[in-house]
């Protein structure tokens, strides 16, 4: 497998990545490790993310497929005013001596242009897009440094990363990053078998928009761990699965949206028209899996079309922080 990585305006370089993800198993057994009086835990989202970016609209979903029992759900957070994030892998941690978890969705405060972390790391993402994988990794940080048991899993197998869904700056427009962190482990200790992790520095992968002028627009979809089993819904649409095709001969609006898909222009699809079908189609598709359901409109921002169960916590105003910002939280029944 190979990742992409590409500045959103510049140029592009290829970064070779993990063939086979074993970490699926490894990092079961480990990350939630036997709880020794000083262990910390890390508690593990799994699932995929498919984001439908539709004709002025872009429509995605979490879908909750745990990795272990009792796993935390996929996550979904506003970055900023025009971004929204949804986090995987070790997204939640316990500490032995608190009740209370630690959690990467909670008290996120935007970072603004002017923060002296920008220059951490040169030339990796365009600024704001910098601003969100530095402050992931500042939390992320004290909290890794806690591991100190190895950890069997390949180098290039991410421990934590999210998913940028919104717009970007300048009317560049619609976009989709995956956003990776990866740790380093040194044994320091022999006889107590003690490591020294550390955290990398986030790894961004651009999903969307397709390389290349003519290149095909379709859905986007990504998971955790990375090459979980089960085919994407791209697949299942252009295999003609006998759940697609039930949505497409009975509802002739749903068929319209397949058929922009199978050409390699979702782009154009009817906003009101790709969010039902996706409404539709998850149910179908993933069963009794719990999955949340939104759209984000570049100028309305933020809302709901199935809700998480708990409250969604708004990202933390900074002082240049426009008030447009949008709130993630559900919005009451009438």
């Amino acid at each position: 497998m190979k990742f992409l990585v590409k500045q959103r305006r510049g140029a592009l370089t290829s970064v070779a990545g993990s063939g086979v993800f074993l970490f699926f198993m490894l990092l079961l057994a480990h990350a939630r490790m036997q709880q020794h009086e000083d262990e910390i835990v890390a508690n593990l989202a799994g699932g995929r993310v498919i984001v439908h970016v539709a004709k002025d609209l872009i429509v995605f979903a979490a879908v909750d497929q745990p990795v272990e029992a009792h796993a935390v759900p996929p996550r979904v957070m506003a970055l900023d005013s025009t971004h929204i994030g949804v986090l995987f892998g070790a997204s939640e941690w316990q500490l032995p001596a608190d009740s209370k978890p630690i959690r990467l969705d909670h008290d996120f405060l935007r970072i603004t242009r002017g923060d002296p972390r920008y220059q951490e790391y040169p030339n990796q993402a365009e600024p704001d897009l910098e601003a969100m994988g530095v402050a992931f990794l500042e939390k992320l940080r004290p909290l890794v440094t806690q591991l100190r048991h190895k950890l069997d899993f390949a180098p290039a197998d991410p421990l934590f990363e999210f998913v940028v869904i919104g717009y970007a700056p300048k009317s560049y427009g619609p976009e989709v990053w995956q956003v990776e962190y990866r740790i380093e482990q040194e044994q320091v200790a022999t006889r107590a078998e003690y490591w020294q992790t550390r955290i990398l520095r986030p790894r961004f992968t651009q999903l969307y928009p397709p390389e290349g002028k003519h290149a095909s627009h379709t859905l986007v979809e990504a998971s955790y761990p990375p090459g979980a089993k089960g085919p994407t819904l791209v697949e299942l649409i252009q295999g003609n699965d006998p759940r697609i095709a039930r949505l497409r001969s009975g509802e002739p609006r749903f068929s319209k949206v397949l058929e922009e898909i199978a050409r390699g222009q979702a782009q154009k699809a009817a906003p009101a028209d790709a969010a039902d079908f996706l409404r539709a189609a998850l149910p179908l598709i993933y069963r009794d899996a719990h999955f949340v359901l939104g759209t984000f409109d570049q100028q309305r921002g933020f809302d709901w079309i199935v809700p998480p169960d708990e409250p969604v916590e708004k990202v933390k105003e900074g002082k240049d922080q426009p008030p447009e910002a949008p709130s993630l939280r559900a919005r009451p029944k009438p």
